[in-house]
């Protein structure tokens, strides 16, 4: 479902002249505000062991409970990306200190209170050393987690549709 669809008023002037103006723009007709929808950026790890094992987590929550996903999240506001992987990776498995490198994005469908949320995916890569490996727990919204060879990955087993793309775009070499 369209999240424009709740927008039937004006912020700004309170009119309920606030029509679609575009697939992702709502205008009013008595001020002339413009509003687009744009994608909510989120961030996901390729977290890898020493032995080049992928990290995966299992959801313990809605969307997709019980699938595998890499660490992630959304990017907080006056948060560079960089910084939203790093925090995702400390609050969903304990780890810090980590570095990380951009590989590429994909846009996401991500379901969320009866909505299609448009997001931009940023897919960073990250090696963990013996130390953290040792140092992880499951916690946040992570039941779970499991290290798997990357060939070993069933894309079946993954929820999200992003998650898999860039999962499979990796395995193939495409970052």
């Amino acid at each position: 479902m369209h999240p424009l669809r709740f927008f039937k008023y004006c912020p700004v002037c309170g009119s309920p002249e606030f029509a679609d103006f575009e697939t992702r723009a709502k205008r009013c007709g008595r001020c002339g505000f413009l509003f687009y929808l744009n994608p909510a950026a989120a961030v996901a790890a390729f977290v890898f062991n020493s032995d080049g094992e992928l990290l995966l987590c299992r959801r313990k929550f809605e969307p997709y409970k019980g699938t595998l996903d890499l660490p992630g999240g959304f990017v907080e506001f006056d948060e560079d990306a960089e910084c939203a992987v790093k925090r995702e990776v400390r609050e969903e498995l304990g780890v810090d200190g980590i570095d990380v490198e951009y590989l590429f994005s994909v846009p996401n469908v991500y379901p969320f209170s009866n909505l299609d949320v448009r997001t931009l995916d940023l897919f960073f890569a990250c090696k963990l050393t013996k130390q953290q490996v040792l140092s992880l727990r499951a916690a946040d919204d992570v039941e779970s987690f499991v290290f798997l060879k990357l060939e070993d990955v069933n894309l079946d087993d993954i929820g999200l549709p992003s998650i898999k793309k860039a999962v499979e775009r990796y395995r193939e070499g495409h970052c």
